[in-house]
């Protein structure tokens, strides 16, 4: 069988069914300047004038953490078209006053 989908059980039995179209894309956005970030770097450049810096790091990962010795830690893709809600609301929840969540129009 061929195509894109999710494995999803009914009555028992697993099916593929076909993928939703997203209702709509997410864009975290820098609340004081109305910056949506579309890069890591401008990413990291926001975060850094926060207190964050740069904790680890391999081929897929980068971990921030706070310079003032904090136990939060920020994990973002490297690759930024890897970039999903889960790692927006992280930083938002982390950074609560300086970024938020926006549904982009299709």
């Amino acid at each position: 069988m061929s195509g894109s989908g999710v494995w999803v059980f009914r009555n028992g039995v697993m099916q593929l069914q076909a993928e939703q179209p997203a209702a709509s894309r997410r864009a975290l956005v820098y609340v004081p300047a109305n910056e949506t970030m579309a890069s890591l770097e401008a990413l990291e450049r926001r975060l850094g004038a926060l207190g964050w810096e740069r904790y680890y790091e391999d081929r897929a990962v980068v971990q921030l953490h706070r310079r003032d010795g904090g136990l939060d830690l920020i994990s973002l893709p490297r690759d930024f078209a890897r970039f999903r809600s889960t790692h927006m609301y992280d930083v938002v929840l982390k950074n609560r006053d300086h970024f938020k969540v926006v549904d982009l129009p299709n």
